[in-house]
């Protein structure tokens, strides 16, 4: 794990996506991180010593789902694959399968393994496996706010975690997608899926992937950005430890029958592109149902200085 000491910097972005304004200036307390995304090694180590079983290995209840047909409640996950050739961008569900024994352990699908990928992110994590493995360590998982500071390394405003150019003189500096989504990746980085953790140079505060590779998990409950408006004696006060919203406010209204709470996603993975989702940056911010986990979703740990 890496220190971070803590302090006052400017959270969000007016550039890229609205969920990501209004800008902001806030303050988080000192904590510990984990230099990189929990691995497959690290998940299994978990396993073995608690017999967790995940959410994706769990057959669903019908009577969560509303409409949902019986023979499709059977264990799985969403697994990405690329199509052969350009699609509606808005429709997911050109590239997104829900595959049948998709897993933690079978990164795509049942006949698949994660033999030789010790050192890659764990992935089909839903919040509830992050939490999991969390108390199991020790540790917790952090905060929007939290994030987002340890992943800017020190840079104050910068739109990536090492500047304000994506690619420097070309080079690849973090695992995302180069060229069209979803069907045309040239691979500059060398990685079509996950890549081991400590590929990519270190942030300035030396932690790893905090860009591509994964999502990350937040603990704060997915909510619209705003600036406390509050009348303080004497010099103006920065919001410290800022959190997300409420559980209730945080439902999909694309899906109001399913009451399921959406946390908050950071960090990008190996399948943003210039031409897709340009999440690959400290500020963006994707919100996504506590029950979903999918071939690109992992997790980090913290530890906050009062804890130890």
């Amino acid at each position: 794990m890496r220190r971070i000491d803590g302090g006052v910097f400017t959270m969000g972005s007016a550039l890229f996506y609205p969920e990501e304004a209004p800008v902001r200036r806030v303050r988080v307390d000192p904590f510990w991180i984990d230099a990189g995304p929990v691995t497959n090694r690290d998940f299994s180590s978990f396993v073995t010593a608690t017999g967790y079983r995940t959410f994706a290995e769990t057959a669903p209840d019908p009577e969560d789902y509303p409409g949902m047909p019986a023979e499709l409640a059977k264990a799985g996950s969403l697994v990405f694959e690329p199509t052969s050739g350009p699609v509606d961008l808005g429709d997911f569900t050109q590239w997104w399968l829900f595959r049948f024994g998709a897993d933690w352990r079978h990164p795509l699908g049942p006949d698949s393994s994660i033999e030789g990928l010790e050192d890659h992110p764990v992935v089909h994590i839903a919040y509830s496996d992050a939490e999991a493995y969390a108390a199991w360590a020790g540790k917790a998982i952090p905060t929007e706010a939290e994030w987002e500071f340890a992943a800017r390394g020190g840079l104050e405003g910068a739109e990536f975690a090492w500047g304000d150019e994506l690619a420097p003189g070309g080079a690849m500096l973090a695992n995302y997608w180069q060229g069209n989504f979803p069907y045309a990746n040239q691979l500059l980085d060398g990685w079509a899926r996950t890549s081991p953790v400590g590929t990519y140079p270190p942030n300035g505060y030396e932690l790893f992937d905090m860009i591509g590779n994964v999502w990350e998990w937040t603990a704060d409950w997915y909510a619209q950005p705003r600036i406390e408006k509050k009348k303080f004696k004497g010099a103006c006060c920065v919001p410290a430890n800022p959190r997300g919203g409420r559980q209730a406010d945080s439902y999909d209204p694309r899906t109001p029958r399913v009451r399921i709470g959406r946390k908050v996603l950071k960090g990008g993975s190996h399948l943003c592109a210039p031409n897709y989702c340009q999440r690959y940056r400290p500020a963006a911010r994707h919100a996504q149902s506590i029950d979903s986990s999918t071939s690109h979703i992992g997790f980090r740990c913290i530890i906050r200085d009062q804890a130890r």
